[in-house]
């Protein structure tokens, strides 16, 4: 199944684990030579006027992307101090450079 990022954008991602409505696709992480998609990301919480905690989603917790929602597995895990739960998630880091790698600067 195709999916443009423009009907990607437009549906609402669901964690399969809790229910919880993480909001809508705002970006999509791909490698640009060679078109691997790495995952989605999806607009955190603000907690300043100019600050955004984005959470990225590898692809491999993409369960299903359907006709209306995008659902994801995020699993929560304990908190080693005072038990409670709260969701770790994935921070993106790029891959590293291969090597015999383009540069940019050949690009221009």
């Amino acid at each position: 199944m195709e999916t443009s990022y423009s009907e990607l954008r437009s549906k609402f991602v669901v964690n399969v684990t809790d229910g919880k409505n993480l909001g809508r696709t705002c970006d999509v992480i791909f490698s640009f030579p060679e078109g691997k998609v790495f995952g989605i990301v999806v607009p955190g919480k603000r907690f300043r006027v100019f600050k955004s905690n984005d959470l990225f989603i590898p692809l491999k917790n993409i369960v299903k992307i359907g006709t209306d929602v995008v659902l994801v597995d995020l699993r929560s895990q304990q908190k080693p101090d005072g038990g409670k739960k709260r969701p770790q998630y994935c921070d993106y880091a790029p891959p590293p450079p291969e090597a015999g790698r383009r540069s940019f600067e050949e690009y221009e």
